[in-house]
């Protein structure tokens, strides 16, 4: 029970979270009264919702409530309900402030390790940084389009854990010629083939005690596979030439920008690596599905390249902005690292602007990309899925499912699905 105001007095500072609904009982819970719940949920808002003789109503209108986003229901004919109501904004006002601190110091916990974003995305990713990165010997895999920093992810994971002190060793598997990879990961002896003058230690010895972060793994070749899944089971490698096991003790962290699980159903990728590997899944959101970042990121994007330019830039300008979170984004953050550099090199006084040109010239898509409105995109996506959709009968994976049609890993296909409200079951009997 609340005793005085003061317990209110010491939230100062929490953003408004909480929403208070007067139920009407002799309507229920109309569509009307529903569709405010739903928008202060979509908001972020806590809700509760009260009316008279509240539990003596019929327990599908309370339902009704609760399943709309209400997250409390009080019965306002009582004698405490005043008390009952304040000790309850109490509450979740003091939850919001522990949630926002909590928010605040991940954010600043990554943005050390330079990762920056403050969408519910990005957000949800640098708790499973945290959280996985204390899992010192479990495989990781990161899954996300080129360009959305994956290694940038897989570095901090490597920070965060044990082995944080010890060597992170980064391979590229699709860089590598496809007669040297074995030969790359593993190591060789002298003369094991034509060029091999010496003995030579492979990336996983290199990173032993460490983490080894395989980059596009979906590229390696299936004799490759097996090798790789070896290693992760016995924790020992052989070099390319000898038959002596060396053991490794290395965390691994794989990357992909491809749909493995299409790739296992085709064959092109072992569906007991692919296990092996998937113990810790992170999917690395587009940028294009997470403008809200792109002012933070600019900001901080901005601060670096002019310090390293010796400039001071004191502002970004307005219409930058808006024009920067209307691009699509095809190279996603790498692509906007290069825009901002571009423009802080060119940049004569201290406000930070770009020209709409240098986006239209990134891409050979149509110039009309870049002045659709939000709301156009999120329509004409949602029509491509829906199509997609459509013609794999709901199904998203594999060789003839909806990520395959539309050439994106099946995690950015849920992540949209999600993101869009579509039901890909009411596709299924179409």
């Amino acid at each position: 029970m609340v005793q005085d105001a003061s317990e209110i007095d010491q939230l100062d500072g929490v953003r408004p979270g909480v929403a208070v609904i007067a139920l009407d009982r002799d309507h229920g819970p109309d569509e009307s009264s529903l569709s405010v719940i739903r928008e202060l949920k979509d908001k972020h808002q806590r809700i509760i919702a009260h009316g008279d003789n509240l539990f003596s109503w019929p327990i599908g209108l309370r339902c009704n409530a609760l399943l709309n986003g209400a997250m409390l229901l009080l019965d306002s004919s009582t004698k405490t309900f005043n008390a009952d109501l304040r000790s309850a904004l109490i509450k979740l006002l003091q939850n919001e402030k522990d949630r926002q601190l909590e928010e605040l110091e991940i954010k600043q916990q990554m943005a050390q390790l330079g990762i920056v974003g403050t969408s519910g995305q990005m957000l949800s990713v640098f708790r499973s940084v945290i959280r996985f990165g204390t899992l010192s010997d479990f495989p990781v895999l990161i899954s996300g389009e080129t360009g959305t920093g994956k290694e940038l992810i897989a570095r901090a994971i490597h920070k965060k854990s044990s082995r944080g002190n010890r060597a992170f060793v980064s391979v590229n598997c699709a860089s590598i010629p496809t007669s040297l990879i074995a030969a790359e990961l593993f190591g060789h002896e002298k003369g094991a083939f034509t060029g091999a003058l010496q003995r030579r230690i492979g990336r996983f010895e290199a990173a032993d005690g460490g983490t080894i972060f395989l980059d596009e793994i979906g590229d390696l070749l299936l004799e490759t596979q097996v090798t790789l899944l070896r290693v992760l089971q016995e924790r020992e490698i052989e070099r390319v030439g000898s038959s002596t096991p060396i053991p490794v003790d290395v965390r691994v962290i794989a990357a992909t920008n491809r749909d493995l699980e299409a790739a296992v159903e085709s064959g092109a990728f072992r569906q007991d690596l692919y296990y092996r590997l998937n113990v810790v899944p992170i999917l690395n959101p587009p940028l294009r599905d997470r403008v809200e970042d792109i002012p933070v990121l600019v900001e901080f994007l901005v601060a670096r390249y002019a310090m390293r330019m010796r400039k001071t830039i004191r502002a970004v300008e307005k219409r930058t902005i808006k024009l920067l979170q209307s691009y699509e984004w095809p190279g996603n953050v790498r692509e906007l690292q290069n825009v901002v550099e571009r423009a802080v090199v060119l940049c004569e006084g201290d406000t930070f602007s770009i020209e709409e040109s240098w986006l239209r010239g990134t891409t050979a898509q149509s110039s009309t990309r870049v002045t659709r409105s939000a709301v156009t995109l999120a329509e004409g996506e949602k029509k491509l899925i829906e199509n997609a959709l459509k013609e794999s009968l709901g199904k998203v994976s594999g060789p003839g499912g909806a990520a395959s049609k539309l050439g994106i890993p099946r995690q950015t296909l849920e992540s949209k699905l999600k993101l869009l409200k579509i039901d890909r079951a009411s596709f299924r009997t179409r």
